[in-house]
């Protein structure tokens, strides 16, 4: 029994560090597995739920850093009014999703995870036409990906303020998906 008692503590000692930021090499380098680690450790709401709001937290976020960007960097005014409405829609869907999450003690990432980073740096690196044609082609990507992800949240999770609230933000994704698919067929038209 002590011996389990010393593991225990042992084990308590560990994720403490890791988790305050003390440990070196087994601590999370990206928000979204840290976010996600943390609600699987306290279960504030059943797995599907926080991972469908981890998701979407940085779905979002990724969103509106590109929306930021294409409004500084775009070059058909297309683009940068699209933008514009990327960052408006997906700060006020994040801001109704952290609302949901700070009353269910969801821990949501505070910054996109690895791989949106990746993409970020990437697009915000080009210029001119490059960036309309790379920011345009992430667009259709990832509300593909959204409108995917927020049908089967809102079919599937089973927290009910969360499975409405995928279920409320689908139709914006949808129309947001529908306009990113026109502007790439314009750009693509008048190469």
């Amino acid at each position: 029994m002590k011996r389990l008692s010393y593991v225990a503590a042992t084990l308590m000692t560990v994720w403490m560090l890791q988790s305050c930021g003390g440990g070196t090499e087994a601590k999370h380098e990206d928000a979204v597995d840290s976010a996600q680690a943390v609600n699987k450790e306290t279960a504030p709401v059943d797995q599907s739920s926080s991972d469908f709001a981890v998701k979407a937290a940085d779905a979002g976020m990724k969103e509106i850093a590109l929306g930021k960007i294409a409004q500084e960097k775009g070059v058909n005014p297309q683009v940068k009014a699209f933008g514009e409405q990327m960052v408006a829609d997906h700060s006020k869907a994040a801001d109704e999703l952290k609302t949901i999450a700070a009353a269910k003690n969801i821990t949501l990432p505070d910054s996109v995870g690895v791989d949106y980073k990746k993409d970020i740096e990437d697009i915000s690196k080009k210029t001119g036409k490059d960036f309309d044609k790379a920011y345009i082609d992430a667009m259709v990507k990832d509300h593909n990906d959204a409108v995917d992800l927020f049908q089967k949240a809102s079919n599937d999770v089973g927290d009910p303020e969360l499975k409405a609230f995928a279920a409320k933000t689908l139709p914006t994704l949808q129309a947001h998906q529908t306009h990113v698919k026109t502007l790439d067929s314009l750009m693509k038209k008048n190469k």
